[in-house]
């Protein structure tokens, strides 16, 4: 039974009318239009739209994180909706390959005809970036002084206050640290993990000491390599190493949201914790195809122009690849894996915890 009182037609849904006829070539304006225009235009239209649906369901996630409680109902809606943007990245990174049928002189047959407007103008994509946690502190030197200043006083009033709200960075930090996982009345989980890393770094220390077929030159490099993992493992217990850390950007997760995350991920396979661990994957892959979305844009550039500048003012693609691996937002979920121990050598919770976290009915 349909519910409408009016009749439906395809095309007026749609708008085709107004989406159809968007495509207007500069180009054109002055001569003959370039044929690889309309694929140029078509490409970051499709772009935009995308951004559009992520920041719609991205939107609703942050809302969901802006509650002091996260119910497991309202998780399994999160991390439903931000496999979606994880799938539409997918496309969008896919979608790369289309625009690189164009050659570098079919692009430039139309290049000079779009100064100054460049992918610096597009605010669906600031908004993305800020609303993830990519604010001005976190960025390039070349992004912190030009990052507002090719945008209209609208645009520019209107990412400037968005940077004063709470970004998902933020708000996820803030639930990870309320976590009541760390510590159970006499069970004080982290003494159990450090003799538990202190024994998997030993071993380590006794397979590099014993392996004949390395020179002491690789010996003495494996040992400053592990010597490096052990300062890293130290910085979990000590409050004073991790904000030295932290101050140095090495971090920018708080140590009680990193002790929370570390725990969730180290009992995935608990049913109480499956949910935060699916949530906690979906932002490293996030976190993911956006830098495979730079990396894959940079290179790119560099094969439509070479050394050449940006139409923005940008050095091109030097300025991207620094952006690929600067950009990062998630990055502390990546290396979390430095911390993570086999399961064999986990501490084995006590009962009295088992139950008291709702593992099993």
């Amino acid at each position: 039974m349909k519910k409408n009182q009016t009749s439906v037609y395809y095309g007026e849904y749609l708008q085709l009318d107004k989406l159809l006829s968007a495509q207007q070539t500069e180009s054109a304006k002055y001569g003959i239009a370039a044929h690889d225009e309309t694929l140029f235009i078509i490409v970051h239209q499709v772009y935009e739209l995308w951004f559009k649906q992520i920041l719609h369901e991205l939107s609703t996630v942050i809302d969901t994180f802006s509650h002091n409680q996260i119910q497991d109902r309202d998780l399994t809606v999160v991390v439903h909706r931000l496999k979606r943007v994880v799938a539409i990245q997918r496309l969008l990174n896919d979608q790369i390959g289309i625009i690189e049928t164009m050659t570098p002189q079919d692009f430039l047959s139309f290049r000079d005809y779009l100064v100054p407007a460049s992918g610096f103008q597009s605010i669906q994509f600031k908004i993305l970036e800020i609303s993830l946690g990519l604010k001005t502190q976190y960025r390039i030197d070349f992004d912190k002084q030009s990052f507002f200043k090719r945008l209209n006083r609208s645009d520019r009033d209107f990412l400037q206050q968005l940077e004063t709200k709470a970004s998902l960075f933020e708000l996820v930090e803030k639930w990870l640290e309320r976590m009541p996982f760390l510590s159970f009345g006499d069970f004080e989980f982290w003494k159990y993990y450090q003799a538990a890393t202190d024994k998997m770094l030993q071993s380590d220390r006794d397979i590099i000491d014993t392996n004949p077929t390395l020179t002491e030159k690789e010996k003495q490099l494996e040992l400053a390599e592990l010597a490096n993992t052990r300062a890293s493992f130290n910085a979990l217990f000590d409050d004073k190493i991790y904000d030295k850390l932290r101050e140095a950007d090495q971090v920018r997760l708080s140590r009680q949201a990193m002790l929370s995350a570390l725990f969730i991920q180290q009992y995935s396979e608990e049913p109480i914790f499956n949910l935060a661990h699916q949530f906690i994957t979906c932002l490293t892959e996030i976190d993911e195809n956006l830098t495979i979305w730079r990396y894959r844009h940079a290179m790119m550039v560099q094969r439509m122009l070479g050394s050449k500048i940006g139409t923005g003012g940008s050095s091109g693609h030097e300025y991207l690849k620094r952006t690929t691996e600067s950009n990062r937002i998630f990055k502390d979920f990546f290396n979390m894996s430095t911390f993570l121990l086999p399961k064999d050598a986990l501490p084995e919770l006590p009962q009295e915890v088992i139950a008291r976290l709702g593992f099993y009915p």
